[in-house]
């Protein structure tokens, strides 16, 4: 997986334009040109690809059908479409920053989930994430992967914000 002497740091990509912001804003402050290939750290990108059966609402009865099973493995192939372009895209921006052989490791789940555990797996020292910008309520019904990071994940979590536009 590349050097193992230097620390690595951890970002989180998902299809999202806030996702892809983290990444830029982590390789403007963290992988400038000039360092290269000298880099403090090693640049490590997670993306979590749900399960389709948790897309699809189903759960126990009716899983075992025939048309059920045709219907996850069509979800399946889309969502691992999907993640090879959430791949695609994320490797495209760091080579554009001179950034490259950047490893992509795509574990399927509940994103929160999908955190901790690469955590666990690849001992970043750090994690970054982008942050959605939800209020409290959003954030409370719809669950925050960054919040769930920074109080589960035993790294340092940085949740980048994009800048708000100012209208």
């Amino acid at each position: 997986m590349g050097d193992q002497t230097k620390p690595i740091m951890m970002v989180a990509i998902d299809d999202s334009n806030h996702s892809y912001y983290a990444l830029e804003w982590a390789l403007d402050y963290f992988f400038p040109p000039f360092a290269a290939p000298n880099h403090t750290f090693q640049l490590v990108l997670i993306h979590a690809r749900p399960n389709p059966p948790s897309l699809l609402g189903l759960s126990g009865a009716g899983q075992g059908s025939a048309g059920s099973a045709h219907v996850i493995n069509l979800v399946e192939l889309d969502t691992k479409k999907r993640a090879q372009k959430v791949a695609d895209r994320a490797t495209s921006i760091c080579a554009k920053r001179e950034v490259n052989n950047v490893p992509v490791h795509v574990m399927q789940g509940d994103p929160r989930n999908v955190m901790t555990e690469a955590v666990e797996r690849f001992h970043p020292t750090i994690l970054v994430l982008g942050s959605r910008g939800y209020g409290a309520v959003k954030r409370a019904v719809l669950g925050s992967v960054s919040d769930y990071s920074a109080h589960h994940c035993s790294c340092t979590v940085m949740i980048v914000k994009m800048p708000k536009s100012k209208h």
